[in-house]
């Protein structure tokens, strides 16, 4: 039987206090499950910026999305993450990924390492996470027991390989990053490619009990009547892709509500997505979205 469907909203741009926390009543009110937070250089920093949401909201769950393991030695942030699991009332949803933006690192001081440093980090964060916050002895003590949520986000072979082993959530952006670029620009991968990349998570993780949830990052929610019209501003970003094939990209949405609507039950019938993400700009657009399919 499939998840119920869970929607999240990723907060990227930074406020006074009351901005903020009118933001996030807003997102409340709007229906959406998890309140989230990136992690890049120029934006809200995460784990404050999720303190601050709980103290704003009842309701929404609040995840990191994602958290860049480079920046983190993983015992100071298993300290993050207990204290602000405890102060939001075990609220938290802890989201990992490899970083992916060599600028930021560099801005930062920090080395930035080849993917392959970086899966390895990412995977020796992640066992240490489990050791010190299952350890009864670890000050302060996460308010969720066995511990707090875990979400790996990241579509390559050996995220894939860790997100089987020990995500509770699996996110995939549906996207790669441009060869050689040190901003972090990325392009989208095909709806082919994306059926194979959440067909191998799935496989390595044939030995759990329950597989993890399966998350898609939607990168644009359009709402129009005209979807071909909609889309050619953006042909020119991918230039190897015809209108059709842009239109059936996973992590666009482009037509009418009802529409919508029938995309997103689509994209759980082909891959199993019940948690989607949006972009804040896109926050207002998708509410009706998910009125339409809940329950559905």
């Amino acid at each position: 039987m499939s998840r119920p469907f869970r929607f999240g909203v990723n907060l990227l741009l930074p406020g006074s206090a009351g901005e903020w926390r009118a933001k996030c009543r807003r997102a409340e009110e709007l229906g959406y499950d998890v309140i989230l937070v990136p992690d890049h250089l120029g934006m809200p920093a995460p784990f404050p910026a999720l303190v601050a949401a709980a103290e704003a909201t009842e309701r929404p769950r609040l995840g990191t999305f994602t958290l860049n393991a480079g920046f983190y030695n993983p015992t100071l942030l298993a300290r993050e993450v207990a204290t602000t699991d405890a102060l939001t009332g075990g609220r938290l949803e802890l989201g990992l990924g490899t970083g992916y933006v060599r600028a930021e690192h560099e801005s930062a001081g920090l080395p930035f390492g080849s993917p392959g440093e970086r899966v390895e980090h990412l995977r020796r964060t992640v066992e240490e996470l489990g050791r010190l916050l299952g350890s009864q002895e670890h000050r302060p003590q996460a308010a969720q027991r066995p511990r707090v949520p875990l979400l790996i986000g990241g579509n390559g072979d050996r995220v894939l390989r860790l997100s089987a082993e020990h995500a509770d959530i699996a996110a995939f952006t549906g996207a790669r990053t441009v060869p050689g670029s040190t901003t972090g620009q990325l392009t989208p991968i095909t709806a082919e490619e994306l059926d194979e990349r959440v067909a191998r998570c799935l496989k390595l993780a044939e030995h759990r009990e329950e597989p993890p949830e399966l998350n898609l990052l939607l990168q644009m929610v359009i709402g129009t009547e005209d979807r071909e019209a909609a889309v050619q501003p953006f042909l020119e970003l991918v230039p190897d892709l015809t209108v059709e094939q842009v239109l059936d990209l996973p992590v666009s949405l482009v037509g009418t509500p009802e529409e919508l609507a029938e995309q997103v039950l689509a994209r759980r019938q082909r891959y199993g997505f019940t948690y989607f993400s949006v972009l804040e700009p896109y926050m207002e657009a998708f509410a009706p979205v998910m009125e339409r399919v809940r329950g559905a």
